[in-house]
């Protein structure tokens, strides 16, 4: 089994749980990154973030140098921003074919989960995803 843990993470937190989950499993890892990093306060942020989760907004995202053809199995992780996905995360998603993969979703957050789990099962078409992990900071 070829696994690779794939992550978006604004603060930290998600980067952090990635690495580890990457490290106990031998995965190779790989990180969401936006063309257009996010700025401003932590409050600033969250406004922007609120915006976007609520418009749709799927922001550019920096080229990967991974090859999916590669993994059979995708570990996921998303901060999760107003009760969901995080923009980069959707943005992945939308433009990646995950037909035949599994998807093993894990999400931080510092509050309610919402429906970060049921927005992962829509989002990976043709996939296989298991039960997600919840990391609350």
């Amino acid at each position: 089994m070829s696994v690779i843990a794939i992550y978006y993470s604004f603060g930290g937190n998600t980067r952090g749980i990635a690495e580890k989950i990457a490290d106990e499993l031998g995965a190779e890892i790989a990180e969401i990154r936006t063309v257009k990093p996010y700025m401003g306060s932590y409050n600033d942020v969250v406004e922007q973030g609120q915006r976007e989760v609520n418009s749709g907004y799927l922001p550019k995202l920096k080229q990967m140098d991974i090859d999916l053809e590669k993994y059979d199995t995708l570990v996921l992780g998303t901060p999760v921003w107003w009760y969901t996905l995080a923009p980069a995360m959707s943005s992945f998603l939308s433009e990646t074919d995950l037909k035949g993969k599994t998807i093993y979703p894990f999400a931080t957050n510092g509050g309610w989960l919402g429906h970060t789990f049921e927005d992962f099962q829509r989002a990976c078409r043709g996939a296989k995803v298991m039960e997600g992990g919840e990391y609350s900071l």
